[in-house]
């Protein structure tokens, strides 16, 4: 994986992480259309969810940009769909790049990383293009959005389980699709297809962490957090599992429990920001305890 995609990787998992801390707030879910859909061809389905098309999803990124960031747009575009495959591949990482470091806007940033990523076909170009749309859809409170890019995730994982029908991370990434993209009328699709790398090894953080959120999604804190004890055996210095182990308590109302989970947290947080939002949630939690 090159450096780039390794940075913005772990700023993505700081971002949810910082959303997660200070909202901690679980978007309403809603139902899809009943309708069965094939997403063979990664793209919107529209018709069949009445989710948001790209087409309406790019019309309104560029409504930010200038005229001269709109006419080099335009240029490239042209490039990334009548050109040779080589040149087709650097005009689509071109626009991502545009995207992602001059309008820093994620949706087409996304799509046309996804775009390069099904075009080089390769395991870890389309795992990494679904991780991306799976996590960020965990934090979109738009309902269409949300159902669009589990769509792009769910297209990319099968691309990759295509390649390698063995990746356990893929398939779990594609459970988490079905559980919180709202593609399905039967959420616990998603949950059978993340128990099948459980159930194989319950030692796998990343399926037991996908399980953590789905129960927490659900409003099932207990099992939440018997699932977070799994995990913190395994990684005692996941923060992630620990911040969600204090949220859970305080949710529960056990704050006793809740600053001590916080405390733990505290020797594995490096991000200043972070660190300061919870060494003030932890004062205010003790304040409430008294």
């Amino acid at each position: 994986m090159k450096k780039p995609q390794w940075i913005f990787l772990l700023a993505a998992c700081l971002l949810t992480l910082l959303v997660y801390f200070f909202i901690r707030n679980v978007p309403e879910k809603k139902p899809v259309d009943n309708q069965q859909h094939s997403a063979d061809d990664g793209h919107d389905h529209s018709t069949e969810l009445k989710v948001l098309s790209f087409d309406t999803i790019l019309l309104k990124a560029k409504g930010q940009l200038t005229v001269s960031q709109k006419n080099w747009l335009s240029e490239q575009e042209k490039l990334a769909v009548s050109s040779s495959n080589e040149q087709k591949m650097e005009a689509l990482r071109q626009l991502a790049g545009f995207w992602k470091d001059s309008a820093g806007i994620f949706e087409p940033w996304a799509w046309y990383l996804s775009e390069s990523a099904r075009l080089e076909n390769s395991e870890k170009s389309l795992t990494f293009a679904a991780r991306l749309f799976l996590e960020n859809l965990q934090n979109d409170g738009l309902p269409e959005r949300r159902v669009w890019k589990a769509l792009q995730a769910k297209d990319l994982f099968e691309r990759s389980l295509k390649i390698n029908p063995a990746n356990d991370s893929a398939k779990v990434g594609l459970g988490g699709c079905y559980l919180f993209g709202n593609i399905s009328p039967n959420p616990m699709e998603g949950i059978a297809k993340i128990r099948e790398v459980t159930d194989k090894d319950s030692t796998n953080v990343y399926a037991q962490m996908m399980l953590v959120k789905g129960s927490v999604f659900s409003g099932q804190f207990d099992k939440a957090i018997s699932r977070l004890e799994t995990v913190l055996r395994t990684e005692p210095g996941n923060l992630e599992a620990l911040l969600m182990m204090a949220d859970l308590f305080e949710k529960k109302k056990d704050l006793r429990s809740a600053i001590g989970w916080y405390e733990k947290s505290l020797a594995h947080i490096s991000q200043p920001e972070l660190k300061a939002a919870v060494t003030q949630r932890l004062a205010e939690l003790k304040k409430e305890d008294k």
